[in-house]
């Protein structure tokens, strides 16, 4: 059924409680994989750089993001890997999902950028529009 899960995470709460769902599905297939994508986002590229004294520094602070998610799947002991792109959010994560094959996509209502949710709509109303695979959204 739903053995090969990709969820879309930025670190913001909404995306955390998306990974306790994607752990709730994966451990109800034996042998599901969850694949992480984390999208790092060129429109905060230049404020990140600025703000950073070296680019370990920079990575660092990114990975940060998402270690409480990957605390989740360790604990719950749910097989997944962590796939980092570069890019705006929604069209990498649309493109990603389509060019491999997921039975299904979890991701959060809401995202760390707010202001784009507000001016060109969220990321998850994008990403939902555009994957071939159904698509769970997490408030």
């Amino acid at each position: 059924m739903y053995q090969n899960i990709l969820l879309a995470a930025d670190g913001s709460d909404h995306s955390i409680r998306s990974a306790e769902h994607a752990i709730r599905i994966a451990k109800l297939v034996p042998d599901a994989r969850v694949e992480i994508i984390f999208v790092k986002d060129y429109s905060k590229t230049k404020t990140e750089v600025l703000h950073t004294a070296s680019s370990a520094e920079l990575e660092m602070e990114r990975c940060k993001k998402l270690e409480p998610i990957l605390e989740k799947f360790e604990q719950a002991g749910v097989r997944h890997d962590v796939m980092m792109k570069h890019g705006e959010p929604g069209p990498a994560i649309v493109a990603y999902a389509n060019e491999n094959q997921f039975d299904m996509l979890v991701v959060g209502s809401r995202g760390l950028n707010s202001l784009q949710e507000m001016v060109l709509g969220s990321v998850s109303h994008k990403v939902a529009k555009r994957v071939n695979c159904p698509v769970l959204i997490v408030k």
